[in-house]
Order: C-alpha cells, then sequence, then structure tokens
C-alpha cells in the first residue's frame, strides 16, 4: 500500500515539474536571434541603457523612442532603462538563441554551421571548430575588402 501511494505522489511530482519547464524556459522579457536585430519601444525620457553582459546582447538609443537590440552571444542578460537622474524607467530580461535556419554539421568533435535558405552555405557561428570559423572569417573579410577597393592577399 505504502508503495502505491509512493508511485502517485512521484508521478504527481513528475507532471508539476513537466507543466513548470516551459514557463521557466520564457522568462525573458525580449528574445532576440544570434546576430540579428530587434527594435523596441523605449519609454520616455530614457537617456542611459545598461546591458548586463555586453557579450550577449548589445543595445543602442535610437530617435523616435526606439531601441535596437542585438544578439551577440547565447544567453540571457538583463537590460536596464535610466532617465537623467538614474532613475530606472525599465528592467526587461534579454534572451539570445540560436538562429533556427541553420544546419550543424559534427564531424567528431568538430563542428560546422551552415545556413540552408535555399542554398547550403558557410555560416560562422559561435561554436564551430576554430579552422572553419577563422577560414570563413577570412573570407567574409577578404570580400569586404574587395568591395571596398582594398586587395588583400589570400591565404
Amino acid at each position: 500500500m505504502l508503495s502505491g501511494r509512493s508511485n502517485i505522489v512521484g508521478a504527481l511530482t513528475l507532471a508539476v515539474a513537466s507543466l513548470l519547464m516551459p514557463l521557466a524556459a520564457s522568462a525573458a522579457d525580449i528574445t532576440v536571434t544570434l546576430d540579428q536585430a530587434k527594435l523596441v519601444k523605449l519609454p520616455e525620457r530614457v537617456s542611459t541603457i545598461v546591458i548586463g553582459n555586453p557579450l550577449i546582447a548589445d543595445a543602442s538609443v535610437q530617435a523616435g523612442g526606439l531601441m535596437v537590440v542585438t544578439g551577440k552571444g547565447y544567453g540571457i542578460t538583463n537590460l536596464i532603462a535610466l532617465d537623467r537622474t538614474g532613475s530606472v524607467l525599465m528592467e526587461k530580461m534579454v534572451e539570445v538563441e540560436g538562429p533556427a535556419d541553420v544546419v550543424v554539421v559534427y564531424r567528431g568533435v568538430d563542428r560546422e554551421t551552415y545556413s540552408c535558405t535555399p542554398n547550403c552555405e558557410r555560416r560562422i557561428t559561435l561554436g564551430d571548430n576554430p579552422a572553419y570559423f577563422d577560414v570563413a572569417l577570412g573570407q567574409t573579410a577578404a570580400r569586404n575588402g574587395a568591395a571596398q577597393g582594398i586587395t588583400q592577399p589570400v591565404k
């Protein structure tokens, strides 16, 4: 009899925990994708924006009471908007998540990321193998330099 109650209590505990997990996962007020930006309306009189961890997100105040939040790294951080006197006007949690339109290829412990919309092309993403990351970054820098009329030696 005692064993039956233990099983029921255990099952109920597991059921309640599984119901609460999605609530904990959506704790962020602002969700932005890595390497993308999102516009957020600010309260009036904002003069300073503070980001808890600038390695995760960046923010800049724009004209018309808007703020641009850019995803820099995976994770959650906080954002605080202050007026000229230092009073808190807004406090939000910002979550940066990975892109949904990618294919990740693992070769042992090495990781490569491809953007597949519609054709698969290299995409440098945090967590990729350093050699893969450096080659893709070098090609991007050379291409951007060529577009600006700056020639760089190909390695």
